[in-house]
């Protein structure tokens, strides 16, 4: 199996993009985020996100290992391309992996997603502003009064007691 194999799978599946990140690593990713990375670099690696019921039947495979730093995430990663994995059983498991990531997206984001409304605009497009009476309200706690020998006043404000220097 070869790099354009897996970018084939890959560039299949519906708004997908490529990036490569971290200079060796080439990501496609929907919606902005990840769901297979491969290693640009050979021996090429190919890493993936899968459900917890495959991900422990996957690693007990051997060429196949928890990912670095995504193995929290349920990614799994081929440490050899097309060592263990053939076309046949890569598709499936790509897709499965791009489902889990749409999954998590917001529906906005989604691919084929809802399309906005008439009327309504998109997000981020300028609002009217609306103008908003001010309304007169009760004060939730009341003023706090002092009672002296001419009447009542408004309570000042407490003061610390001062310390004495020793």
């Amino acid at each position: 199996m070869t790099l354009d194999t897996v970018r084939t799978i890959c560039r299949a599946l519906p708004a997908v993009s490529e990036d490569v990140k971290w200079g060796h690593d080439l990501c496609f990713l929907v919606g902005g985020k990840m769901f297979t990375v491969v290693d640009l670099e050979p021996p090429h690696s190919l890493a993936f996100k899968c459900t917890p019921e495959s991900f422990g039947e996957l690693v007990e495979r051997p060429g196949i290992i928890p990912a670095p730093y995504m193995a929290r995430n349920m990614w799994v990663q081929e440490q050899e391309l097309g060592n263990v994995l053939d076309r046949r059983e890569l598709e499936p498991l790509v897709r499965t992996s791009y489902e889990l990531v749409v999954a998590t997206l917001p529906k906005s984001r989604r691919p084929g997603g809802p399309t906005p409304a008439v009327g309504v605009p998109e997000r981020g497009a300028p609002r009217a502003r609306t103008v908003r009476k001010a309304a007169s309200r009760k004060r939730a706690t009341p003023k706090r009064t002092v009672r002296t020998r001419a009447g009542t006043k408004p309570a000042g404000r407490k003061r610390p007691a001062k310390r004495s220097k020793r």
